[in-house]
């Protein structure tokens, strides 16, 4: 990768700085008021937010973590320590995927304490209401909130209808917090569009990138989709034109995702679109980039798309895209991630007989991240446009803050976003919000039960990271010990 209330309206205006520029006038709130989160205090006093810097303080545990309370750190301390304990996250996964979490009674207790641990740790809430509390709370200690509706891949177009009216209830939640609150709606294209046609459409797309002749009636105008390194080892032959049904469902979906792109015009906050694995990204990018021309206008960049720069050809892709959309006037906006589907990438490739996509090393990836996060910052530095720089890698932090100072455009700046996923780096988030930098946390929200298949995704994909807590689980541990020392002595 968030909150609203007259009162804390007033100061957020003060804590925002004046370099804030809003997308265009402010909404206005759509619902009542949501009390604040118990795990942080009410502001006390208006807060002026401190012009940028290019160093990150990570020394002082006692001003780092002072928006976070006791409990709440101590909750979070040991949450980030279980889930480094691979055999511990095993078995979580194993127990959450048998048999038992059907068997009455004991699913309960399954249940309540996954909520009560994990899913209190990692999401915001099991309604979008729940969730803009959370957003409040977060606000009030100087991050933001990127609201996401924690549903996972639709099979048929009943499905894509509920997820659809879920991601509108986003929209207008979002829209009844506070200007600044909510930094974006986030929407995955796999809930609205059925999965089966999303594969269909990216091998259509992978084989006119082979085939320049070859027709698509369907095609809207794009940005580049692919670089000649994208791999297209998913599609051996050539496939079927889409069916007349499918082109319904095709049209189906174009028009959920034109409503949403034009309620959060209406609402005045971003839309960001998920990547999702290399099989159906093209047609995801289709989605974007064509919704990206009817929508982005002006210095506005409404609809966002993400590069996974794990990926050999995210580079590529990403500079092909950046000059299209520059050659045609439109400003587009980029979320910027190293990416999830590390091992399901590499045995479909393997499984095929072609090499990975995935960088051979861990540096390589590193390196992409920080050269594509170094050309959006001197883009948006000099032009129009957007960069959302979502990191828990403290390095990568560093050096982006270091160059957006460099750039002059350290403020807090409406085209630059940090983000860390809700639960995770919290010692990198509050790092560079006291630098002066506008800092999201990624917030997926949703009843237990349906974010659970999110929940085993994220701790399967994300067991490097999880288990590469130890800088925020040191930092907090001092903080505790500090904390405890005050309250003896």
């Amino acid at each position: 990768m968030a909150t609203r209330v007259i009162p804390p309206r007033i100061l957020r205006n003060l804590r925002y700085n004046t370099a804030t520029k809003p997308l265009k006038a402010p909404p206005t709130p759509l619902s009542p008021t949501l009390s604040p989160s118990p795990c942080l205090p009410p502001p006390t006093s208006a807060v002026l937010r401190p012009a940028a810097t290019a160093d990150l303080n990570f020394h002082d545990v006692e001003k780092l973590f002072s928006h976070v309370r006791s409990p709440a750190l101590l909750r979070s301390a040991a949450v980030l320590h279980a889930t480094a304990i691979e055999p511990f996250v095993d078995f979580g996964t194993w127990l959450l995927q048998s048999n038992l979490v059907q068997v009455p009674g004991l699913r309960e207790l399954i249940l309540a304490t996954v909520r009560s641990t994990f899913y209190d740790h990692f999401c915001a809430g099991e309604d979008a209401p729940t969730a803009a509390s959370k957003i409040r709370a977060l606000n009030h200690a100087g991050l933001r909130g990127m609201l996401v509706y924690g549903v996972e891949d639709a099979l048929d177009n009943d499905a894509c209808d509920r997820n659809f009216r879920g991601f509108l209830r986003t929209i207008d939640v979002s829209r009844s917090l506070p200007p600044s609150s909510v930094s974006f709606v986030i929407v995955k294209i796999t809930a609205i569009c059925p999965m089966s046609l999303l594969e269909r459409m990216s091998d259509l797309l992978r084989w006119q990138h082979k085939d320049p002749s070859f027709s698509l009636p369907w095609k809207q105008d794009c940005f580049p989709i692919f670089s000649e390194s994208s791999p297209l080892y998913h599609t051996r032959q050539k496939p079927e034109s889409l069916t007349p049904e499918e082109e319904r469902d095709l049209e189906l979906a174009i028009q959920r995702f034109r409503e949403l792109c034009e309620r959060c015009t209406q609402a005045n906050i971003p839309l960001l679109v998920d990547a999702e694995h290399t099989s159906v990204q093209p047609a995801i990018d289709y989605f974007t980039y064509s919704s990206a021309i009817l929508n982005n206008k002006d210095d506005n960049a409404i609809v966002y798309g993400t590069i996974q720069t794990y990926l050999k050809d995210a580079k590529e892709r990403m500079l092909l895209t950046a000059k299209a959309a520059e050659k045609m006037g439109i400003p587009m906006g980029f979320k910027l991630v190293r990416g999830a589907y590390m091992s399901s990438e590499t045995k479909l490739a393997e499984s095929l007989g072609y090499q990975s996509p995935i960088h051979d090393t861990i540096d390589d990836t590193h390196k992409c991240f920080n050269e594509c996060s170094s050309f959006m910052l001197e883009k948006i530095a000099n032009g129009p446009g957007g960069v959302v720089l979502a990191t828990h890698n403290v390095e990568s932090g560093k050096l982006a803050a270091a160059k957006a100072h460099e750039l002059g455009i350290g403020k807090v700046n409406h085209k630059l976003e940090f983000a860390q996923l809700h639960g995770m780096s919290e010692a990198l988030s509050f790092g560079l919000s006291n630098a002066g930098f506008q800092v999201s946390k990624y917030m997926p929200f949703g009843p237990v039960e349906t974010v659970m298949p999110y929940l085993l995704r994220r701790a399967e994909e994300n067991r490097g990271m999880l288990a590469a807590s130890g800088f925020d689980r040191q930092l907090m541990r001092k903080e505790l010990g500090r904390r405890l020392k005050a309250a003896v002595f």
